[in-house]
């Protein structure tokens, strides 16, 4: 197995508080995600800004789309990034439409299986369709409710779809090699990391949790 990938997730509304926490956690990260309601309320030129500094890194834009999925991703991947998500609740169609333009930009499109009810049969479908990317997301609602990943990750892994798993959903440095352990290629990590005293060590913490664990 590849080495996984270290995914930050950054939350922030604040701009320059966002691009900021980037710089310090790099060394340590592979993907920066642009959170939902960070992208929402800064936009694509967000975007652009850290493809502009991060020429080394993927960015992940955590747009969501429930609806018109090529028109909506596309102006993103335009702007430099790498993976855009979209709800697997959304349909094939919308899926397929992220999917035909992440394939138009060389990028990715990862389906996120938060709120799918039947999510093996979902990613089925999707990553028939051409998805790259699977997403087992806990939010922060369900957390709040005792639910973890684990449990969804094990059934995705189990498939074997052509496919990188991305795991989602309160992972801290307690629990990070178990997701790595349960198949993870992508491990998504948040507060763990932007609420530490030190994000830059929290986030160097994880990484060598997650270099000295095998899958």
């Amino acid at each position: 197995m590849a080495r996984p990938l270290i995914q930050m997730a950054l939350d922030s509304l604040d701009f320059d508080a966002t691009v900021a926490l980037a710089e310090q956690v790099a060394p340590h990260v592979d993907i920066f995600e642009i959170g939902t309601p960070c992208i929402k309320h800064n936009g694509v030129n967000l975007v652009k800004t850290l493809r502009a500094k991060f020429p080394d890194k993927l960015i992940l834009v955590d747009l969501k789309t429930m609806d018109a999925g090529e028109y909506e991703a596309t102006p993103f991947y335009a702007a430099g990034a790498d993976i855009c998500t979209v709800l697997g609740v959304s349909g094939l169609a919308t899926c397929m439409g992220v999917i035909k333009a992440a394939n138009a930009f060389g990028a990715e499109a990862q389906i996120d299986l938060i709120n799918v009810e039947d999510k093996v049969a979902c990613a089925r479908a999707t990553a028939e369709a051409g998805a790259h990317v699977m997403g087992i997301h806990t939010g922060l609602d369900a957390q709040a409710a005792g639910h973890t990943p684990f449990s969804d990750l094990n059934d995705i892994a189990r498939l074997g779809l052509n496919v990188r798993i991305s795991v989602a959903g309160g992972i801290k440095a307690a629990t990070v090699q178990d997701v790595v352990k349960s198949g993870a290629n992508i491990i998504v990590v948040g507060a763990a990391i932007y609420g530490a005293p030190s994000p830059a060590e929290a986030a160097r913490e994880i990484r060598e949790l997650v270099d000295a664990t095998e899958a």
